[in-house]
């Protein structure tokens, strides 16, 4: 019994060959095209989207600051339902701003935390009690996470629109093919298939 092997010819649509078609021609610059504008197209919109990333942290960092805040009540023990949560509890607690205004506001604190004891919570411009800003590493985290997805994103819709094109070249080649053999099984009057 006999083996067939299929042999790869590497970049046939660049060289010449009679039976090598315009639409050949076509989908081969769709391909090359598609690939450079990918690659481009992908780092340009990574950079650009851990870039914005990057912004974005250091505007938190630099609209929000550390207070020390007193708590105004005791704080309740654990609830049951939340065991699973980092134990921490809300109660009222008042700072002072730095232009002299008195600010009230709850926070999270640890559970029995007596009244007058002495807590740390940040806030933002207004004075408002706010989430601390993110830690480097979850900066550079959240910056490579950012501009890969958009890399990948950006890469993956020009690759996308490059399959639909190359699906609709292949069906005006079917068209093309289905044409010309029509053309040549009548012109003596019978078919072939």
């Amino acid at each position: 019994m006999e083996t067939s092997e299929r042999v790869t010819v590497r970049w046939w649509r660049w060289r010449r060959n009679a039976l090598k078609r315009r639409i050949d021609v076509v989908e081969a610059w769709v391909v090359l095209a598609s690939w450079v504008f990918a690659l481009l197209g992908g780092v340009v919109a990574g950079l650009m989207a851990a870039g914005a990333v990057e912004r974005a942290v250091e505007r938190q960092r630099a609209e929000t600051r550390q207070v020390s805040a007193v708590a105004v009540e005791d704080a309740p023990g654990p609830s049951p339902a939340r065991a699973a949560s980092d134990h921490r509890v809300w109660v009222k607690v008042r700072w002072t701003a730095t232009d002299g205004s008195t600010h009230t506001d709850e926070a999270r604190v640890p559970p029995r935390t007596p009244a007058g004891s002495t807590i740390a919570v940040w806030v933002n411009r207004s004075g408002e009690i706010t989430s601390p800003p993110v830690s480097a590493g979850e900066a550079r985290l959240h910056t490579t996470l950012g501009g890969g997805l958009a890399g990948a994103l950006a890469g993956g819709a020009v690759l996308g629109a490059a399959w639909l094109t190359r699906l609709s070249l292949d069906r005006r080649r079917m068209a093309q093919w289905d044409a010309e053999w029509e053309r040549i099984d009548t012109r003596r009057g019978w078919k072939t298939g």
